[in-house]
């Protein structure tokens, strides 16, 4: 009987579903912002001049059909949204533009700006990324423009094979 009761106790408690609760936001929900866009941009599959550099050499062609996820990856990875740095960036607003710079210099996002129109709507992003120890270092800038333009300038140095420059650049 004493089992029964516990078993019956089980199967109930397993039935109910918890609530799930929706991380709270402190900074922009860049990582939402870059999957919406990619799943819009699939949707619309623009046509984009796309250029691809590294250090002096470099292409420019027409492209569609675009894994615009894989393409905006790293702007969805500069999401500065963990609950263990909620007091690591500092907020600075002014006239239309958010600007989120990092306290702590080991960070890897730096800063991320993103500027609005007066309704509110995205008018550009830019974010600064960086990485430093003692066998390499990597300084990214992100910049997008929505329907008009994403860009990734890399800067990197490994100290064993040296440095080299990546851009990428595609306008709508």
């Amino acid at each position: 009987m004493k089992y029964t009761v516990v078993l019956a106790f089980l199967i109930l408690s397993a039935c109910s579903q918890p609530k799930e609760e929706k991380a709270l936001k402190t900074f922009a929900d860049l990582k939402g912002f870059f999957e919406a866009e990619a799943r819009r941009l699939a949707k619309s599959d623009p046509e984009v001049k796309k250029t691809v550099a590294r250090n002096d050499s470099s292409e420019t062609r027409e492209v569609k059909n675009i894994n615009w996820k894989t393409e905006l990856s790293l702007f969805a990875e500069s999401d500065i949204n963990k609950p263990a740095w909620k007091d690591s960036y500092k907020v600075i607003s002014l006239r239309g533009q958010t600007t989120y710079q990092a306290i702590d210099s080991s960070l890897r996002t730096r800063e991320i700006s993103i500027s609005k129109d007066p309704e509110g709507k995205i008018k550009k992003i830019t974010i600064l990324n960086h990485v430093e120890n003692m066998l390499y270092s990597s300084s990214e800038q992100l910049t997008y423009i929505p329907d008009s333009l994403y860009q990734i300038s890399k800067r990197q140095h490994v100290a064993v094979m040296g440095d080299n420059r990546y851009y990428i650049s595609g306008k709508f």
